[in-house]
Formats: structure tokens, sequence, C-alpha cells
């Protein structure tokens, strides 16, 4: 089945070029587009996409409110947040908001979609610059109660919650929260990738997390991840 795309940009040409891009693969169909964050809320409502292309700076509802309000609903689609502002608001509300992956416009076709398959899946991605931005953060000590305000809030995990986790799910926690992917993870743990990816599921089903960028977010405030891991670039 085609993975259902909802673009959402105030400006057309560049809504209509993600929308050409998108469409042109074959596991993708652009169901729906929208200049605003109001239009997108109800289209999302309507066409139940399963990931969003949401820019930030737009009329009506901007983009972080758009995403905050699909996200909090029910068997809510991923949002995949781009814009061409690579400033430290934009990350951090995105990723309060609910959104499972933030980009920058000016990415490649490619890492587009590759990274709409990976907020598909279940896993999360994040430019290099807003991972830097994101551990530097945590580095300076502003990190405390830096949780997600999605449908699944985690504001209510924390040291009692961690205890349900077993050795092995703590683990792999803290490696997620390093940044590494299910094969790097694996590859330290020395079990499959089909293992990792239970824990995974496993824990963020334990803690109440929607996915790995909450879980992150999760680590660094309880201290259970240090900032400045080894592979901080990619989530």
């Amino acid at each position: 089945m085609s993975l259902r795309v909802l673009v959402v940009d105030d400006q057309g040409i560049v809504r209509a070029g993600f929308a050409a891009v998108i469409d042109a693969e074959e596991d993708m169909t652009v169901v729906g587009e929208a200049a605003d964050g109001a239009t997108a809320v109800v289209l999302a409502a309507e066409l139940a996409p399963d990931v969003v292309v949401m820019d930030v700076r737009m009329p009506e509802l901007d983009g972080i409110a758009a995403t905050r309000i699909i996200t909090g609903k029910e068997n809510a689609p991923r949002v995949l947040v781009l814009t061409t502002f690579d400033l430290d608001a934009y990350v951090f509300d995105a990723l309060r908001a609910g959104a499972s992956g933030f980009l920058l416009k000016d990415v490649h076709a490619a890492e587009l979609l590759d990274g709409i398959r990976v907020v598909a899946s279940g896993e999360s991605v994040l430019a290099p610059s807003a991972t830097r931005r994101l551990i530097g953060h945590y580095a300076s000590g502003a990190g405390t109660g830096f949780h997600s305000n999605s449908g699944s809030d985690s504001s209510g995990s924390g040291p009692r919650e961690l205890e349900s986790l077993t050795d092995s799910q703590r683990n792999v926690l803290g490696l997620l929260a390093s940044g590494l992917n299910n094969a790097e993870i694996a590859g330290e743990l020395g079990i499959t990738v089909g293992t990792v990816k239970s824990h995974v599921n496993a824990l963020l089903r334990k803690l109440g997390l929607r996915d790995r960028v909450q879980a992150t977010i999760l680590a660094y405030d309880l201290g259970i991840t240090r900032p400045n891991p080894p592979g901080a670039d990619h989530l």
C-alpha cells in the first residue's frame, strides 16, 4: 500500500514541488494539499494521511499549532516538519507539539523521501543541526522538563515508570537516545535488529511515549543519557 501524504505549505510553488517529488514515488501518494494550518487540520481528519509534511510559518494557524492539534487526536498521522528557518524555537516547539521529524527545506529530494518513510515506520528523523541544538540544549542544563505535549504526553513518565523497564530495555533506551539506529544498537549489545525493535516498542508502550524523539527527550531529562554522545547527529 502507498503511503498517504498530506503536503502543507503556504507557498504554492513550494507545495507543488514537494507534491510532485512525493507523487513520483511508487510507494507514496499525495492525498491532499493545504496552504495554511487550519486547512491542514481539517484535511488531516478527512483524508487520514499516514504522514503530514508540515511547513512552520503559515497564515491562519502556524505549523506548530497545527501539528499539536493533529497529533493530539486518536490514530494521528506522523508529522514531518520542514522549514527554511533553522531556529532553536522551531526545533524545540515542533518536538513539543508532537512532530516525529524536523528537516530543513534545502534537503535533497532523496532525504525528504527517506524522512517520510522513516517517520511513517514509527521512527524519527532530525536534521543534524537540529539534533546538535537539542543535545546542546541539555548540555547547557536548560533541558529540564522539556517534554512533548503531543497526544502521548511524556510529562507523567519518570523514575517510577522506568522501574517497569527490563535491564535490556533500559540499555536500548540509553543507546537510542545517544543517536544510534536499530542496527547500531544491535551491534553494541550483540543482539538482532528484530530484538532491538521489540525492546523499543516495549519501552515506548511502557513509558507512554509516541516515538523515539520523545524517548530521547525523556532520557536526557532523567539523566539516562548524557549530552554530546557519540553519533549525535542522527536519531
